[in-house]
C-alpha cells in the first residue's frame, strides 16, 4: 500500500521549528536576498529588512507593556504592514490572531471575546466595526492603524480615541529602538486561527509554533520549493492558506514571496509573468475562474512550474497544465487543526477523484465508523481521524473551549468530521462532510452562525442552513436557508436583515419557507432530509430574480 514519503524537513532539529528561528537563520546567511514583494505598494524587503522590522515592532509592543504569550489581533487587507506585524508576533513570542476582514457584528464580537486580545493592528476601514462592539472589546488597550489608501486613517484614529481606546498610526510601531526580546519555543502557542463552527460558534484553533512551521514545511516538500523559487499568493492573509501554506513556506525554503491584495481571474497569468512566479496557489473556484478566461497567444510565456490547488478541479487539470506549460498540480487534504495528513505527490499520476496518500511517517490516520470509532474496512466510507507522530505538529485544542477540545479529540484521535474512503493502493477519496460546515468563496462558514443571524429576525421561528453544490467546480457550496416564519415575511426582508449581521459571502443565495422543519424524535433537525430535497420549485434564488420580479413570499 502506497504512502507519501517525501516529507524531509529543511530544518532537521525540531527545536528549531519556529518562525523566529527560521527568519533569523536566513537573515544571517542571505541577508540581502529578497524575501517579500508587494507589487501594488511597490515595496520590497530583504530577509535582513524583514527581521529588523519585526524586531522593532515587537520591541514597541514590549515597551508598551506586552507580556510573552499575549494575543495581538490583526484585521487588515493583504499588505506589507500585515506581514511585518505577523512576523513581529513570532519574533516577540506573542500570539497572532488574524481576523477575517469580512467579519463584523456578532462574528467579530465572538472572536474578540474568545481570545481577549490586548493589542490590535487594523486597517483604518475597520475602526467602525470595533466601535460597534466596543462594550465587548474593552480589553484591547491600543490600536495601531494601517493607512489603507482611503485617506481615512486620521479619522479612524480619532474615532477609536473618542470611544476610549489608545490609538496611533501603524508607522509608530517601527519608530523605536530594538530591545532584547523573549524567544518562543516550538511548543509555545504561536497563533489562533478561527475555523467554522458547526454545532456552535466558530472555534479558535490554538496552533503551536511547531505546527505552524510543519504546515509550511509540508508545502515546501510537496511543491519542491527551493531558494530559486518565487511563490505568489493572492488569497487573504487572514487565512491559513496564504500564511502557512504560501508566505511561510517561502520563508522556510529561503525563497521569495509575492503578496497581492486579491485574486484577478483576468490578470492572474499577467501577475505570474510580471513577478517571475514559479509557484502559486488556488483555493476553491479560483482555478475554474482562471481556466474560463479567453486563451491568449502568450499563455505559455511564463516560468510557472507548480500550482498548489485545494481542491484541484480534476476535469480540467491536464488541459490547464498544457495551456500554461505547468509541470505539476499538487493537492493536500488537511485541516487547520492537523496540518495535511494526506498529500498528493508532486508529478505522480493519481486515480480520478483521489485526494492523496497518507503522510504516514508523520501522522497516524484511520477511517472509522462515527458511531463507534472502530476502523472500517478498505473501500468503506468512514470518518477521517488523525493524531501526530511528531510532538506539536497538531493543534493544542480550541482556545478557551475545553469541552469542544475534548469532544474533537475523543479516544485520543482528532475527529475531522469528514467522510473519506481508501482504496487498496492507499489512495484516499473525499466523499462528504459529516459536519454541517459549508465552504463558500474559499471560506469555511458556520451554518450555526448563519442560522443564529436569521433567527434574530422577529418573524422567524426556526431556521436550518445547509450547503448545496455551487454551479462551478471546486468544492464550493451555495447557502440554502430553510425558514419557518410567523406572518408575512418575504425573502428580501430576510436578506436585508442578514446584511451587516453576517459576512457578505455567508448571506444565503437560496431561501425556502416551510411550515415545519423535519426533525428526529429528539427534536434535532434532520438536515439530511433537507439535503435530499435540495433546491425545490418554491425555493427563492436571489441571483435569478430581477428587480421587477421581486415579490414577497408569505411565510407559512
Amino acid at each position: 500500500m502506497q504512502t507519501y514519503t517525501d516529507l524531509k524537513p529543511t530544518f532537521t532539529d525540531p527545536e528549531d521549528w519556529t518562525l523566529n528561528h527560521v527568519l533569523r537563520t536566513y537573515a544571517a546567511s542571505q541577508p540581502d536576498s529578497e524575501f517579500l514583494v508587494t507589487p501594488e505598494e511597490n515595496r520590497r524587503f530583504t530577509y535582513a529588512e524583514m527581521l529588523s522590522s519585526a524586531e522593532r515592532i515587537a520591541s514597541t509592543w514590549y515597551r508598551t507593556g506586552a507580556q510573552q504569550g499575549e494575543r495581538v489581533v490583526i484585521m487588515a487587507q493583504n499588505s506589507s504592514e500585515l506581514v511585518r506585524s505577523w512576523f513581529a508576533t513570532a519574533v516577540g513570542a506573542l500570539v497572532e490572531v488574524p481576523i477575517n476582514t469580512n467579519y463584523e457584528g456578532e462574528f467579530l464580537r465572538h472572536q474578540v471575546v474568545t481570545v481577549e486580545p490586548r493589542w490590535a493592528v487594523i486597517d483604518d476601514t475597520y475602526a467602525e466595526r470595533f466601535v460597534t462592539i466596543a462594550e465587548h472589546a474593552r480589553g484591547i488597550e491600543k490600536f495601531w492603524v494601517i493607512d489603507s489608501g482611503t485617506e481615512n486613517r486620521d479619522r479612524a484614529v480619532d474615532l477609536l480615541r473618542a470611544h476610549g481606546w489608545d490609538a496611533e498610526a501603524w508607522e509608530t510601531l517601527e519608530s523605536g529602538e530594538v530591545q532584547e526580546l523573549p524567544q518562543a519555543r516550538p511548543q509555545d502557542l504561536g497563533a489562533i486561527f478561527f475555523t467554522s463552527g458547526t454545532t456552535g460558534p466558530s472555534k479558535g484553533v490554538a496552533m503551536p509554533n511547531s505546527q505552524l512551521y510543519f504546515f509550511a514545511q509540508e508545502v515546501v516538500c510537496f511543491t519542491r520549493l527551493t531558494r530559486e523559487d518565487t511563490y505568489l499568493t493572492t488569497t487573504p492573509l487572514f487565512h491559513g492558506n496564504a500564511q502557512f501554506m504560501a508566505v511561510y513556506p517561502a520563508l522556510v525554503a529561503g525563497a521569495r514571496a509575492v503578496v497581492r491584495p486579491k485574486f484577478s481571474a483576468s490578470r492572474w497569468i499577467d501577475h505570474v509573468r510580471d513577478d517571475d512566479v514559479t509557484v502559486t496557489n488556488f483555493v476553491g473556484v479560483m482555478m475554474d475562474f482562471a481556466w474560463k478566461q479567453p486563451p491568449r497567444e502568450n499563455d505559455l510565456d511564463n516560468r510557472l512550474r507548480c500550482v498548489y490547488a485545494a481542491p484541484t478541479a480534476s476535469s480540467i487539470v491536464d488541459d490547464f497544465k498544457k495551456r500554461y506549460g505547468i509541470e505539476a498540480f499538487v493537492d493536500a487534504f488537511g485541516l487547520t487543526e492537523t496540518c495535511a495528513p494526506i498529500v498528493a505527490p508532486y508529478g505522480v499520476p493519481r486515480p480520478a477523484g483521489a485526494a492523496g496518500l497518507a503522510a504516514s511517517e508523520w501522522f497516524d490516520i484511520r477511517l472509522v465508523a462515527p458511531e463507534t470509532d472502530r476502523e472500517v474496512e478498505v473501500g468503506q466510507v468512514g470518518e477521517l481521524v488523525v493524531r501526530p507522530v511528531q510532538p506539536w505538529t497538531c493543534s493544542m485544542g480550541y482556545y478557551n473551549m475545553p469541552e469542544k477540545t475534548l469532544e474533537a479529540w475523543r479516544n485520543l484521535w482528532f475527529h475531522t468530521g469528514d467522510a473519506l474512503k481508501k482504496d487498496e493502493d492507499g489512495w484516499f477519496y473525499f466523499v462528504d462532510r459529516y459536519k454541517d460546515a459549508l465552504r463558500r468563496r474559499g471560506e469555511n462558514i458556520s451554518s450555526y452562525e448563519i442560522e443564529q443571524a436569521v433567527l434574530g429576525h422577529p418573524a422567524v421561528v426556526e431556521c436550518a442552513v445547509i450547503g448545496v453544490p455551487a454551479d462551478v467546480e471546486g468544492g464550493e457550496d451555495e447557502v440554502l436557508a430553510t425558514v419557518v416564519g410567523t406572518g408575512d415575511v418575504g425573502p428580501e426582508e430576510i436578506l436585508a436583515w442578514c446584511d451587516g449581521r453576517i459576512p457578505a459571502f455567508a448571506i444565503p443565495r437560496y431561501l425556502r419557507f416551510v411550515g415545519e422543519l423535519p426533525k428526529t424524535p429528539s427534536e434535532k433537525v434532520r438536515k439530511a432530509v433537507l439535503r435530499e430535497e435540495g433546491i425545490t420549485p418554491d425555493t427563492y434564488d436571489r441571483t435569478a430574480v430581477s428587480d421587477s420580479d421581486r415579490t414577497a413570499v408569505p411565510a407559512v
